[in-house]
Formats: C-alpha cells, sequence, structure tokens
C-alpha cells in the first residue's frame, strides 16, 4: 500500500460550507503520485469549545446549554444544506438529526443530576468530528466520489484516560489494516476520538485530529500524511509576532517536534511519532492556498544537516517558571540530579530545560498546579528558589551546532541587552534552548530571526 495517501483537514478547513467546499476540490483533484485513501475531519472550527461549554453548562444546571445547542444544531443544518444535493440531503440530514438527538439526551441527562464525568464530557466533546464527517461524506457522494464514512470509535482502541487518551498502537494497527482491507472507497474518518476495548468513547486530546491521521497514516504504510491547515506551513517563526516570517521548506521530525514542544502552533506534538516510527513524510498544507508548496517534514535529521548550515526556525514557550535547587551537600555528585527529577515525577509535572553545575540544578516547568508540593520536597535536598515570568527561546536547523554559531547568536543578544539563562543544546545538535525575561521573548524571536533567517 505504499502508493497511497492520507489527508487531514482541520477546524478552519471544515469551518463553513465555503471552505468545505474548497476541501472537496483539493479531495478531487487529479494525482498521480499517490491515491487518496482516508480523509481525517476536525470538527468545525469552534464546534468543540462549543461542545464543551454546553457540558460545562448543563452540568452546573444552568439552562442557558439549550441556546449554544441549538445555535450548534443549525448551523450543521445550515451547512449540510448547502453543500449536499436532494439525493443524498434527506440522509444526511437525518444523520446530523439523530446525532443531535443522541446530543440533547446526554446533556440533558448532565442537566438533571449535575454531573459530568471524564466519560461522559469525552462522548460529548465526540460529536463535533462525528457530524462533520457524515456531512463531508454526503456532500462528497452527492459530487460522485466514492466514499464510507468511518466513526475511528471502530478502529482506534485507547485506554480509559477519556480526554487524552493512550492509543493501544497493536489492536488499532491491526482494526485500521483489516477495515481498509475490506473498504475500497475513500474513508471519511472522524478524527480525534477512539474507544476503550468495551466500547466507551475516548478522545485523543486536543488537537488529537492530527495524531488521528498519523495513527492511519502509520498503519496502512503511506507515502505521505497531508496535514491541511489555515496556514502555507510551518513558520521560520510565529507572523503574528514576526511579520517577517517565512515558509520553512523543510525540516526533520525532530525539528518540528521540539518546535512543537516549545510552542509553534501548527502541529499536534504527536502527530510527530507514529509517522517518525515508519519513515513517513509529513506535509503541511494550506486549504485557502493549496498551490502553495507548504513544509515537508523528513524522517531523515541526518541529511537535513547536510543541507542546513544555520538557524531555520525560531519559537518561544512562555510563561514558564525555573526552580533552582542548590545543595553543596552532594558536591560528589551523588544522585542529586535523580532525586530531583523523581520528586517532579512522583508530582507528574513535566521539565523542559535543565542546567547543571556541580551543587545545583535548575529546570523550568510550565505547570505550577503541584509547585507548592514540590519545592516542599526538594527543600529536603537543599536551598530553593522560583523565578516566575520566564520565557524559552528554542532554535533548530541543521547548523545550530555548527562552529560559531551559537557564539553569534549569544553575541547579537548581549548586543541587543537581553540576558539569557540555562543555555541548553541537544545531544544531536537538532536545536539550541535557553531561558530569557518573558518581557524580552519577542524581541529575542525578532533579533535572532533578523540575524538568522532575514540576512
Amino acid at each position: 500500500m505504499k502508493r497511497i495517501k492520507v489527508l487531514k483537514f482541520g477546524g478552519t478547513s471544515m469551518g463553513s460550507a465555503d471552505a468545505i467546499q474548497k476541501v472537496i476540490a483539493i479531495i478531487k483533484r487529479p494525482r498521480q503520485d499517490a491515491r487518496i485513501v482516508a480523509i481525517i475531519v476536525s470538527a468545525m472550527s469552534g464546534v468543540t469549545n462549543d461542545l464543551i461549554k454546553i457540558a460545562k453548562l448543563a452540568s452546573t444546571k444552568e439552562p442557558k446549554y439549550r441556546v449554544v445547542l441549538k445555535n450548534l444544531e443549525r448551523r450543521h443544518i445550515e451547512v449540510a444544506r448547502e453543500l449536499v444535493g436532494s439525493r443524498y440531503r434527506a440522509k444526511t440530514l437525518a444523520l446530523v438529526d439523530d446525532l443531535f438527538r443522541q446530543l440533547e439526551s446526554i446533556v440533558e441527562g448532565t442537566y438533571r443530576l449535575q454531573e459530568l464525568s471524564p466519560a461522559g464530557m469525552a462522548y460529548i466533546m465526540s460529536f463535533g468530528e462525528r457530524l462533520s464527517g457524515h456531512i463531508l461524506t454526503g456532500a462528497l457522494l452527492h459530487r460522485r466520489v466514492r466514499c464510507e464514512y468511518l466513526n475511528a470509535r471502530r478502529v482506534i482502541t485507547t485506554d480509559e484516560q477519556f480526554e487524552s487518551a493512550a492509543v493501544d498502537f497493536v489492536s488499532t494497527e491491526k482494526s485500521i489494516r483489516a477495515h481498509f482491507k475490506k473498504h475500497t472507497p475513500l474513508q471519511i474518518v472522524t478524527g480525534f476520538i477512539g474507544a476503550t476495548p468495551d466500547g466507551k468513547t475516548t478522545t485523543l486530546g486536543r488537537g488529537g485530529s492530527d495524531y488521528s491521521a498519523a495513527i492511519v497514516g502509520s498503519a496502512l504504510g503511506a507515502k505521505a500524511i497531508e496535514i491541511w491547515t489555515d496556514v502555507s506551513g510551518i513558520m521560520t517563526a510565529d507572523p503574528r509576532r514576526v511579520p517577517e516570517a517565512q515558509v520553512v521548506p523543510e525540516l526533520s521530525f525532530e525539528e518540528a517536534g521540539e518546535l512543537a514542544y516549545f510552542g509553534a502552533k501548527v502541529l499536534h506534538p504527536k502527530t510527530i511519532l507514529p509517522a517518525m516510527r515508519k519513515s513517513i513524510p509529513v506535509k503541511v498544507l494550506n486549504t485557502f492556498k493549496p498551490d502553495d508548496s507548504g513544509t515537508t517534514i523528513v524522517p531523515n535529521f541526518a541529511q537535513r544537516r547536510k543541507e542546513s548550515h544555520t538557524v531555520d526556525a525560531l519559537t518561544f514557550k512562555s510563561p514558564v517558571i525555573a526552580v533552582h535547587v542548590n545543595s553543596p551537600k552532594f558536591y560528589d555528585g551523588s544522585g542529586f540530579i535523580a532525586r530531583i527529577f523523581e520528586i517532579f515525577n512522583a508530582h507528574r509535572t513535566s521539565i523542559d530545560v535543565v542546567a547543571t553545575s556541580v551543587t545545583s540544578v535548575s529546570v523550568t516547568i510550565d505547570d505550577e498546579k503541584n509547585l507548592p508540593k514540590i519545592t516542599k520536597a526538594l527543600r529536603e535536598l537543599g536551598d530553593v528558589s522560583v523565578d516566575r515570568g520566564k520565557a524559552i527561546i528554542c532554535a533548530v536547523g541543521g547548523g545550530v551546532n555548527a562552529a560559531g554559531v551559537a557564539g553569534r547568536m549569544f553575541t547579537v543578544l548581549g548586543q541587543n541587552k537581553i540576558a539569557v539563562e540555562m543555555i541548553s543544546q541537544a545531544s544531536s545538535g537538532v536545536s539550541m534552548t535557553f531561558v530569557v525575561n518573558t518581557r524580552d521573548a519577542e524581541k529575542a524571536l525578532k533579533v535572532l530571526h533578523k540575524e538568522y533567517i532575514e540576512a
């Protein structure tokens, strides 16, 4: 099945009848390189937020949820009526109506009982993709595209972490391959959702439709996975902060993952993992400018290093908190770092950047929910201080660790009076990260973009 593709369309691409017309045009384009076997769809833009709002209003006995629900139903019916011709309109509208009656019933139960469990929230959140999937299926059938609707709960098996579930890849890949072997028409697949082995609905976390595309594409051994969104690829920096930002033509999986983790919003970080395992390229493309070349994410950073000689993209993560632990009694280094990491792990708090000296360790975190408990435990090891108002700058590129690149970077930051802390370089050479004050983060981004990318 090497000459096949999987396409995913995000919320803005599915956000209106006009946008979905553009999606259909992309699907129907003649292709010589590979056949499209699956379209993964997100909910229409804003719908997941509305579903969460409906659930929360209902759980607090607030009858206003009915207004939000009615507006949501009206929006989907209007789009379905506009897109689906008479031959398939009645069936599509019946499917949409049935889903809204199911949703209405479960939310009414939430209202009466004033209870909203994680399982209940996941089930309510699943309706967005199910609705958009049926509408796109009807619209394609109307245009004589042979296709079938596929509820991903039939093929993606997860654990019971309902709102951010872990995928059982062995079971899931087996189910996906079996399904696609039996079903040859184009499959319109609901993104974002899965199910437990006993059929309870789960979600893959916000932005999880990208992940769904990677799961399906990797299971089928696709030639490529295309992520269609509202930007023309991964940018050299956030264009809202750096107007001179450009599209990066190519990045490695590792570079894209670093950018995603440290703040770039185009890709869900999990998207990288299933595709990387199977060495499948991922293309990020613009639904509204389909002729733009976009960004190709390739599996081989070693090859990228030969083609890139400097910094290719920049991002930052803010706000973050720096936690410093100093303990002269650990001068010989016996287990100091390990014990610090154990404390953060015990309190389910991820560490982003680490800097060490003989007697001190500094780390950054972006979640301070458990910080009081963490600092209490850390004080048993030594003196602890906490600095808020920090940001992490991340620079990626095949030449980030080349001779002179870091020196040039910190020289220009110094010339612009931007203080730098906690410098960390990936051993693979894929990235350089460092910490600055939040007030300096945007300035640092602009300074480095001008130095490396606009030069």
